[in-house]
């Protein structure tokens, strides 16, 4: 209903806005909205492996053939390298020689805390040149595994 006021004569013409066909093409989209869009959801088929689980002997954890390789730097700027001295230049050879035996190329990384930051960053780079794909650093000393108690 539209109800108009105004100081115009009696026989002036006073435009109205006609709202119903508006409304019908809205009514319309949102039907149309509705049936479309339940089609509109997509499947994804995923196929995963299935679970394969095999016990592991604790002593087969144990005697691990290849132990972990860790690189040590010292605050006084020392390399070790599983426990042996190693100097900057020569690091990276003798990181291809130890990767060339080995199938996995993860290098554990152990700084000490008052080592300078600029020199711990260059053994990284080093590191990586010697063939260390994942370099892992440490946040704790690594252990030796406690044998089991039968």
């Amino acid at each position: 209903m539209a109800m108009s006021v105004g100081t115009r004569g009696d026989n002036a013409i006073v435009p109205q806005m006609n709202v119903t066909p508006l409304v019908n093409v809205v009514l319309v989209l949102l039907i149309i909205f509705m049936v479309i869009t339940p089609l509109l959801a997509k499947t994804f088929w995923i196929h995963t492996p299935k679970q394969e689980k095999k016990e592991v002997e604790a002593r087969a954890l144990l005697e691990d053939p290849t132990p972990p390789l860790v690189l040590r730097v010292g605050a006084d700027r020392s390399l070790q390298l599983n426990g042996s001295i190693v100097s900057f230049e020569e690091m990276p050879e003798r990181l291809r020689r130890v990767f060339a035996a080995r199938t996995d190329h993860i290098l554990f990384f152990d700084a000490d805390d008052r080592a300078p930051y600029g020199f711990v960053v260059q053994v990284m780079d080093q590191a990586r040149d010697g063939g260390a794909v994942t370099i892992a650093a440490l946040t704790e000393p690594l252990t030796e595994p406690s044998p089991p108690s039968n």
